[in-house]
């Protein structure tokens, strides 16, 4: 995949983020990294066209975002409906779950990827 230019301070936040990941984040990226799942290759703080993604496979033009309670109120849902459009414009398919159901059923997390990797080959 060839490398877009990434504002400095983009990066920069990538880096600090990809260090202080949430119990979510970390709990899924266990079950993500070294192509664990179906032989993936996730990253995870992905620099996308000035925003950053929790994680992506860039072979399938994929995200996926993990949400928290700040993600339920008006504000936050407009503006992720926003960013998931222009991802979806350039050619990425988002996929959203809540925290919650990563630390509850990781398996039908990881079983709802799956699935959507499959549909899209």
């Amino acid at each position: 995949m060839p490398h877009a230019d990434v504002r400095p301070t983009t990066r920069k936040n990538a880096r600090i983020m990809r260090k202080a990941m949430t119990d979510a984040e970390l709990k899924l990226w266990n079950e993500l990294r070294a192509h664990r799942l179906m032989g993936l290759g996730f990253r995870r703080q992905l620099p996308i066209s000035g925003y950053i993604a929790d994680f992506a496979c860039p072979e399938h033009r994929l995200i996926v975002e993990l949400d928290g309670s700040g993600h339920g109120d008006d504000k936050q849902i407009r503006h992720d409906r926003s960013r998931d459009e222009e991802l979806t414009a350039l050619g990425w398919t988002v996929m959203r779950f809540w925290n919650d159901d990563v630390l509850k059923d990781i398996d039908g997390v990881c079983s709802h990827i799956a699935r959507v990797v499959e549909m899209g080959r």
